[in-house]
């Protein structure tokens, strides 16, 4: 099981990516660099969020993994 602050580590990275392209995307459209950025941090604000919920999700469900044992002899 991930640790939450890893979690939430890889919410913060993946959205960056997301952030510039959100940013960029809306630029190319709007022509407006303080609006594109002002979307981008709304979005990728309330995106982290999700995805941090995402991921303490999964960590919770056993589907296809491997369950290591305690201990062998």
């Amino acid at each position: 099981m991930e640790h939450p602050k890893r979690s939430l580590f890889k919410a913060v990275t993946w959205r960056v990516g997301g952030f510039i392209t959100s940013v960029v995307t809306v630029y190319i459209y709007s022509h407006d660099i303080k609006q594109a950025f002002l979307i981008g941090v709304t979005a990728d604000s309330f995106k982290i969020f999700l995805y941090y919920l995402h991921e303490r999700l999964w960590n919770r469900i056993d589907y296809s993994e491997k369950k290591v044992p305690e201990y062998q002899i």
